[in-house]
């Protein structure tokens, strides 16, 4: 499995958005500047993320978009399966039940199933609080004047 720069992005604009979660709505020109981000790149992300529950978006004015989800409630797994459709580290893996016709007798699928199972333990164990949280320990509250 490889991650697409719109799943990297993604994780970035809801870290953004964590980040700045008690500014209220937050616009798309803001957090493309934040994050040097293309606006054009990010309304492409937005309806991925609204339309699994990740984020809620008010129009007009004094609209934006905010967290659907309590940072410590959202994971990383939840981003990346909205962004990009699957984690499974092979096509045959994709779907609930396994079509291939090889499966049966497949001496290799143990080895894809078990890397599934620890991409999807470990992506969706690490919550956006715990990146932030993470972040915060590194660089510490040291501020320069």
């Amino acid at each position: 499995m490889k991650v697409s720069t719109r799943g990297r992005y993604a994780l970035r604009l809801v870290l953004d958005l964590a980040m700045h979660r008690h500014d209220g709505f937050v616009s798309l020109k803001q957090i493309s500047e934040r994050q040097n981000i293309s606006k054009k790149y990010l309304e492409q992300i937005v309806p991925l993320l609204r339309r699994n529950d990740i984020l809620r978006t008010v129009r007009g004015n004094r609209g934006g978009y905010q967290l659907a989800k309590s940072p410590d409630k959202l994971t990383v797994g939840e981003i990346l399966q909205a962004t990009e459709g699957t984690l499974a580290p092979v096509a045959c893996l994709e779907d609930e039940v396994n079509r291939c016709p090889r499966a049966r007798e497949c001496q290799t699928l143990y080895v894809w199933n078990g890397l599934y199972q620890a991409i999807h333990d470990y992506l969706y164990h690490i919550t956006i609080e715990d990146i932030l949280q993470h972040s915060q320990d590194m660089h510490g509250n040291d501020y320069c004047i």
